[in-house]
This record gives structure tokens, sequence and C-alpha cells, in this order.
């Protein structure tokens, strides 16, 4: 059973590195292409749309330097947080957010 393998192992690999179906709405997995999902249909597609941009972006970044290209956690920790942590500052769904737009 190649698709229900493959979708247990997506489960198991989100359970085993703790990572949040929601927040990350999509996975690569080798030999395949992606697999995203979504509320509705037309967020998976959008989902899918945006891991194709980020794929393609990471192509370039390996053609332009060998060199290693990874973030380090507590960057990729700052930027996620902001967003959507329990402080969270940056975005359009928070008080803060909210109370800037009022003052324009």
């Amino acid at each position: 059973d190649y698709e229900g393998n493959t979708g247990k192992t997506i489960v198991q690999t989100f359970a085993k590195r703790h990572l949040d179906y929601e927040a990350t709405p999509g996975s690569l997995v080798s030999q395949h292409g992606p697999f995203c999902w979504g509320k509705t249909a037309a967020q998976a597609v959008y989902n899918a749309k945006v891991l194709e941009v980020v794929a393609e972006e990471d192509y370039h970044t390996l053609m332009l330097t060998r060199a290693d290209s990874h973030v380090p956690q507590y960057l990729l920790d700052k930027h996620y947080y902001r967003k959507h942590g329990q402080g969270a500052y940056y975005g359009q769904n928070n008080a803060q957010s909210q109370t800037y737009a009022k003052r324009k």
C-alpha cells in the first residue's frame, strides 16, 4: 500500500520531529512530488505553490554557492515566533498589529 505507507511515514516523521501539521502544511518525500494540505482544497493548492517557490529559491541558492546555507535555529525561531508565538507582534491578526493599523 504505497499511498498508505507514505502517509504513515509523513505522520510518523511529524510526530518524531514534533512538527505541527497546521504550521507546516506540506512535506517533501524523496522521489515524489509535494504532499500539501489545508482547511480547504484551495488552501492546499496555495500551500503547494508556496512549497514550490521555497524549493526553487533553495535550488538557486545551491547553484550560487555550495557553502552551508542553513539558517541557524535561533533565527528560524525568532521569525516564526514573532508571528506565531505567545507574544506575537508581526502579522495581521494580533492586538499589536490591530492597534498599529488603527493609527494610520
